[in-house]
Parts: structure tokens; sequence; C-alpha cells
């Protein structure tokens, strides 16, 4: 192995324990909640954390360390408008950009930006409250976003045309996307893939979440998505395929020199990853809603057991 491929002890422990900031931060709001995306948070850990702390250069953040209130629509008349880009460094030809196409990934990208100190933990009292930007389903206004995603699967279309309008203005500055294994279930990411690949758009990295959930169950029963390197590369793109939560394997795919191909990582993860208590709850992993006081009990006993410090609060 090259010496320049090996990450630094110190930046995987520090991912690491980021990463496990995330599943604990998500989980003591589930459980204050009733309800929330728990299985993304167990399988997108290391994925996110590597992006923000390793992979993507991002200047720093530009935007209120605690989220405004939501600002109303975009439109000509309103000058207090604002994205959620800010939280991702300036847009300068030379530093990265950065887009989260499953919106539902809300919470966890908020956990993500607050353990790399680009949001203040006070931002997540306003998660999922009336006239707040820190919305549940990220929106273009929230926290680490940018853009809308649209309905859904529309963030890589979108990213696409970005990364090849830099391309075009020589911009040194890469893309990188987030996507969920789901969204390979519509035509228009394959639409997306197609164009990049015919354009040579190389300047874009797109890391995949392939937790095999979606929320009727197992993505294999809904709709199989496999072989799934295969067909990316039949369209055209670049595939590296790791294991999700091996820190150094997510981290390796980002040194590559551009070929000329969109690059994707598809990422196989375990949306049970450091909370096998929720196996217990499969093939319904999407959204965790306790089904009776018992069982959220079940759950606050295993992270006060498990997830929380000695001396810390409740």
């Amino acid at each position: 192995m090259n010496p320049s491929d090996v990450v630094e002890p110190a930046v995987r422990e520090k991912i690491a324990a980021i990463a496990g900031s995330i599943r604990k931060r998500v989980m003591k709001y589930t459980i204050s909640n009733n309800g929330g995306y728990l299985s993304q948070a167990c399988s997108s850990a290391e994925i996110l954390a590597s992006l923000y702390v390793k992979i993507m250069n991002l200047g720093k953040s530009e935007a209120p360390a605690v989220p405004p209130p939501f600002p109303g629509v975009p439109g000509k008349n309103n000058r207090d408008y604002f994205t959620g880009g800010g939280y991702n460094g300036p847009k300068t030809p030379d530093l990265d950009r950065f887009y989260l196409s499953p919106a539902h990934y809300a919470l966890v990208l908020y956990t993500v930006l607050i353990e790399t100190g680009r949001m203040n933990p006070n931002g997540l009292d306003q998660f999922n409250q009336d006239g707040t930007s820190v919305e549940m389903i990220g929106a273009e206004h929230s926290p680490g976003f940018e853009m809308m995603g649209g309905s859904l699967a529309q963030t890589l279309s979108q990213s696409a045309g970005i990364a090849l309008a830099r391309k075009i203005r020589n911009e040194t500055g890469r893309v990188w996307v987030f996507l969920s294994d789901g969204e390979f279930q519509e035509g228009q990411t394959w639409e997306a893939i197609q164009t990049m690949s015919f354009y040579g758009i190389d300047n874009i990295g797109v890391y995949i979440d392939i937790n095999g959930q979606q929320c009727d169950g197992e993505v294999c029963d809904v709709m199989s998505l496999e072989p799934l390197s295969a067909r990316i590369q039949s369209f055209g793109g670049r595939v590296i395929t790791v294991d999700g939560h091996d820190i150094d394997a997510l981290i390796q795919p980002a040194k590559l020199k551009p070929n000329g191909c969109p690059l994707f990582i598809l990422c196989y993860t375990d949306p049970c990853k450091g909370i096998p208590l929720l196996t217990k709850r499969r093939p319904k992993l999407h959204y965790v809603r306790f089904s009776s006081p018992e069982e959220r009990e079940e759950y606050r006993r295993y992270y006060e057991t498990n997830m929380q410090k000695p001396g810390e609060g409740k």
C-alpha cells in the first residue's frame, strides 16, 4: 500500500468518534420524540463523517451557528430568503460543493454539522417545529442544504448540471453527492448517469448508502437493484464498491484521479450498525416509531446503558 493511501490514525479516530456521536444524537432524539429516522443514522454515519472530516475540501461555515427561522418561499419580493448552503462554506472556484439527495436524512446531516463545528447544538431544539428552517425533511433553506431535491431523486441531475458548469469554468473544486440506494429505482437517476457519462463530467463523486431499506420494507423485495455496479458501469459510470463502515475504504476512492467518467462509490451498510437492538424491528426499519411504551422504555434503557457517558444528562 502506498503511504499516501493510509489514513492518519488521528483522522480515523476523529471520524469514528463523530460517527458514534451521530448515532447517539439521533437515537436520543428518536426516544425523546417517539420516532425518528434512526436506521439512516446507523447506516450513513461513517460515510457522512468521512466526507466532512477528510474527503471534501470545504471552507468554514458562513451561516449563523443557530439556524434562523424559515424565511418564506423564494421570490423577487423576499429579500430575506436564504439557503442552507452557507453551512458548507463559501462558493469559490477552489472549494468543493456538497448535495444531500435523500432529504429524510436531514437529522443525520444536522448532527454532522454540529459535530464538525458548523452548527450549534441548540439548533436541534428547532427540529421539526413550525416556522423553523431545521426541517425533518430537509429543504433548500435547511442547514447543509443548498437546493431542494424535488419529489424524489432529482438532486443528482441538478448536481450534474452544477458540476458541468464548474468544469466549463475550469474550477478546481469538486461536487460531492450523497444518495440512498432506493433512488436507483427512479428513472431520472439513470438519465443523470448517462448524461454525466456523455459529457465527461468527472469532477463529481457520488457516495451511495446501500442499506437495503426503504419505506415499504427491503429494497430487494420492492424492486431489486443488483447487480448495481454492473448497471452503473453500463451507463458509463466509474464504480468502486466498499464497506460503508470502513473509514479507510471510504476515503480511498476520493483520491483517484479523474478519468472522464463520473465516480460512484457503492457503500454497503448495516441499518442497525451500532444499535443492534434495531434488528428486532426488521424488515420495517425506514422510520422508527415505537409500537408501545414498553418498546420506547427498552430503547431508553439501551441508550443509557450503552450510549450515554457516565454523569451525562438524560
